[in-house]
């Protein structure tokens, strides 16, 4: 049997300690990073249309994800029967990006820099947000990468379509995200999941994301398509940034968020797409978005969120083992 630690050292409970993403280890040097995975923080909320406090995201998944990291044993999934975030993953945690209050582009331009110097350390860049426009930085971030490894297709999990170009001056906001990546050179095409309801996109916005090549499902369509079928429209092979709104989820179990939407995803809904990602193709990017945890008192929301990149995580770093082993 393994040894996991438990036998010597701290017992290291969930509430001991400092909350670094997963009881990681903190780098504050980003010129310092070695790791397989680097978690920023990105607490900007300035652009939400609605509720704020998505600025306290970041801290609020890391406390929540000290839940599933007692420091001592690996993570094991016995439906998968497979061993998951081991030792040979490295995980680090480089704080938060400066935000600046009242000043969009140069916060915009921290984050992006932070995303910049995980990517030329050749890490897996996690971003936690702050509201949705936070996926722009993320995404300018990938400029000289893709130059050199090919473009991204872009997986959006989210109840919103945010494919506004421009309202009353505003191109970078939270509803903006997904039209400024379509713009990108090296964003190739987009898979938009969980779309529903009353949108903040109007008609327009949807007609132009499908003539520029989006594909659009809402929850309802995703489950009766199936989870295979659904992975079967998003190209093979590519190299995804996948983008998690936390409104995607049903408010049932994510009302901690500024823009809830009734009738969203359950847990398993979102994870197996995510598992099916990790195996069809190459993540190379996350973020998730929109935890705004003064919504939800029970904590539920961030719990979700840490569990879910956790999960994440530890599926596509197993995958691409399990392919190297193939090769």
């Amino acid at each position: 049997m393994a040894s996991h630690g438990y036998e010597s050292g701290r017992l290291n409970l969930p509430f001991v300690g400092i909350s670094t993403f997963g009881k990681r280890e903190y780098v504050p040097d980003w010129d310092k990073i070695d790791a397989d995975v680097a978690i920023l923080g990105a607490p900007f909320d300035f652009g939400c249309q609605f509720r704020s406090g998505a600025r306290f995201g970041p801290r609020a998944v890391r406390e929540a994800s000290t839940l599933f990291s007692f420091g001592h044993a690996d993570a094991y999934d016995n439906e998968d029967d497979a061993t998951y975030l081991g030792s040979d993953v490295r995980i680090v945690d480089i704080g938060d990006a400066d935000i600046i209050h009242t000043l969009t582009h140069e916060s915009h331009a921290n984050i992006e820099y932070g995303v910049k110097k995980i990517l030329d350390a050749g890490a897996l860049p996690v971003t936690i947000g702050g509201d949705h426009s936070i996926n722009i930085p993320c995404i300018n971030a990938f400029a000289e990468d893709c130059a050199k490894n090919g473009p991204l297709h872009m997986v959006q999990i989210d109840a919103h379509l945010d494919f506004v170009d421009e309202r009353h001056g505003v191109t970078e906001g939270h509803g903006n995200p997904m039209r400024r990546a379509i713009e990108k050179d090296y964003v190739a095409g987009m898979s938009q999941l969980g779309i529903r309801n009353v949108s903040s996109t109007a008609k327009e916005g949807y007609d132009d994301a499908r003539a520029r090549g989006s594909d659009i499902l809402s929850v309802r369509q995703v489950r009766k398509l199936g989870t295979e079928a659904v992975l079967d429209r998003i190209p093979e092979n590519a190299r995804y940034y996948v983008t998690i709104d936390i409104d995607a989820f049903c408010p049932s179990i994510a009302p901690g968020t500024g823009t809830p939407s009734h009738g969203g995803f359950q847990y398993y809904d979102v994870l197996e797409i995510l598992q099916g990602l990790s195996k069809r193709g190459d993540v190379v990017g996350i973020d998730l978005v929109e935890v705004a945890p003064a919504y939800d008192p029970s904590e539920s929301t961030q719990i979700l969120a840490a569990q879910l990149l956790l999960n994440f995580i530890g599926l596509i770093f197993h995958n691409r083992k399990q392919a190297r082993s193939r090769s």
